[in-house]
């Protein structure tokens, strides 16, 4: 069954022309072609019909291949082995593909929500409730505040614009200082939590607590923007600590039992999600409302729609040290079983079975069981976001064309958020709601209740396995870096990005691995740095707008 919400999007996509903001020149001409007919906004089917957009096809360029490439691959949480190498190996480029079409995918939604919100104040007609008129200004201030959020993390300062006209005669636009722009960020959130409503006005609709869920991590990454002699800001930390907990006391959200579920089709807006991209599928007519993503993760064809190319994509080894239960041997391998339900819902090992994707075989299909192949390397293939054939969800799918939700924000977060606000400048801590709310995320992925005392390394190993694959590791280590960059360049120092083999003790159905390091594979490791951390801005951008060289200047609200 279509939900609302991406009904809406189709719908809106059929009566917008392809937007300009693909071309180069974007950054100094935005987008001015959106639905500017002023007959169109006259009801509030029509407003939500044209927000509708800013929930999908606005953020396609990034989520179709620069999400993982640099959520994931420059953090270290997985990698290729002979694809998209520079981000795997942290010397992405002005010319590196990924960081070019996140870049332009950033600026059309911020170029693509300034222009709905005119719209919306110019042509909405008497018929447009007011409510519908405030929420649908606050949808796009919402998706503007989160593409800026990515925007300063990935590339620092960069110009802050809040009207595509102004600019348009404005030649002297230039970048602005990372902590106006965060000041910009979370003052601008907290306005936008207050004209959203408690409940999603239509299924996936953002709301109050989508809103108060972003200030929690805006403020925790805006404590370390803001961070003196390496302690962060305590006022912000208590911010990020407040919000989280209002979102989980009294959002009604909830974390699903089983983690694999959150990614079990049809997982789509369900409770544990505040905010997720929403894709449908499409048929051949349309392109840039479905989702692409899985066509690139997805090992093989085999299991897939005729696309299928992620072959070489897979955990890292250091990836694979962070679950419990896997430890190193006296020859540098690693051994043994997880009891972290995370792993399999996450990444492939070789005998697991996946019940819910059909596998092609030699005369037939079968239920999918990861295949053992190799003798000195394999892949632990990605298993997050896959969702199999058509047959699998109900036709619903073809190659490069699928229909599952993309997560931006989940209640699990907000848990770990918690914790690391209550934990802030400390070594450690042991209050009880952080270790209560932090074991509710560690216990739910089948582990023991972790007793111990809470460390920013403990917070962090969670993150990075509660969140694998879904873009978020790179963006732990850039908020990390704000207030401790060397504590962020060792992390990345020290990740081995090597191929290596993964053996099962039995097959299928396995009861422990062994992962032994492939010998004749020598690019195992990256050094960051100060000169190689943050984004080089696209070249095509710094040819066609010479003012992203100009220095910073505070941004003024």
């Amino acid at each position: 069954m279509k939900k609302t919400i991406k009904i809406y999007t189709y719908a809106a996509c059929m009566i917008t022309v392809f937007f300009t903001a693909c071309s180069k020149d974007f950054l100094i001409k935005p987008p001015t072609d959106a639905i500017t007919d002023g007959n169109f906004y006259k009801t509030d089917d029509q407003v939500l019909a044209a927000t509708a957009l800013l929930y999908s096809k606005v953020w396609f360029d990034y989520n179709d291949k620069a999400s993982y490439n640099l959520g994931d691959f420059r953090g270290g949480t997985a990698f290729s082995a002979w694809n998209d190498r520079g981000n795997v190996l942290f010397n992405t480029t002005g010319s590196t593909p990924e960081n070019g079409s996140a870049w332009r995918s950033f600026f059309i939604v911020v170029g693509q929500s300034n222009l709905a919100i005119q719209n919306i104040n110019t042509y909405a007609g008497a018929e447009v409730s007011e409510s519908v008129k405030k929420m649908a200004i606050a949808e796009a201030r919402f998706m503007r505040a989160l593409a800026y959020r990515f925007l300063v993390m990935n590339w620092g300062e960069v110009p802050v614009i809040e009207n595509n006209l102004t600019l348009l005669a404005d030649t002297s636009v230039t970048r602005n200082t990372i902590p106006s722009i965060w000041k910009f960020l979370t003052k601008e959130m907290r306005s936008i939590a207050e004209d959203l409503p408690e409940t999603p006005l239509r299924p996936g609709r953002l709301t109050r607590w989508s809103a108060e869920g972003m200030l929690a991590r805006f403020y925790l990454t805006r404590a370390g923007v803001e961070s003196s002699g390496g302690a962060r800001n305590q006022v912000f930390l208590d911010s990020a600590r407040y919000f989280s907990e209002r979102v989980i006391k009294n959002s009604g959200a909830a974390l699903l039992s089983n983690y694999a579920n959150l990614f079990l089709f049809p997982y789509d807006n369900n409770a544990e999600s505040l905010f997720s991209l929403q894709w449908v599928y499409s048929g051949p007519t349309t392109w840039g409302t479905q989702n692409s993503t899985p066509a690139y993760l997805a090992y093989s064809p085999d299991i897939a729609n005729g696309d299928g190319w992620g072959g070489d994509k897979g955990a890292t080894w250091w990836m694979i040290s962070m679950y419990d239960g896997f430890n190193e041997t006296s020859d540098g391998k690693l051994k043994g079983r997880t009891l972290d339900q995370r792993l399999k819902a996450t990444f492939m090992l070789p005998g697991a079975s996946y019940p819910e994707i059909t596998q092609t075989i030699t005369g037939g299909k079968q239920k999918l069981i990861y295949p053992f192949t190799g003798t000195d390397n394999n892949f632990l293939a990605i298993k997050k976001y896959v969702t199999g054939k058509a047959e699998d969800v109900g036709g619903a799918s073809a190659s490069q064309r699928y229909g599952n939700d993309t997560y931006m924000l989940r209640l699990a977060e907000m848990y770990l958020i918690y914790a690391e606000a209550v934990l802030g400048n400390n070594a450690e801590t042991t209050d009880v709601n952080a270790l209560e709310y932090f074991n509710k995320v560690h216990m739910r992925a089948g582990l023991p209740a972790f007793e111990d005392p809470i460390t920013m390394d403990v917070i962090l190993k969670e993150r990075f396995k509660e969140f694998a694959m879904e873009g978020m590791a790179w963006y732990d280590l850039v908020s990390l870096h704000y207030y401790n960059p060397q504590k962020a360049y060792d992390i990345l120092s020290a990740q081995d990005r090597g191929l290596f083999f993964t053996e099962p003790d039995q097959f299928p159905n396995p009861t422990q691995w062994t992962f032994t390091k492939t010998s004749w594979f020598s690019e195992r490791n990256i050094t960051a740095n100060s000169g190689n951390f943050r984004l080089p801005i696209p070249d095509a951008e710094l040819s066609q707008a010479p003012n992203l060289l100009k220095p910073a200047t505070e941004y003024q609200q």
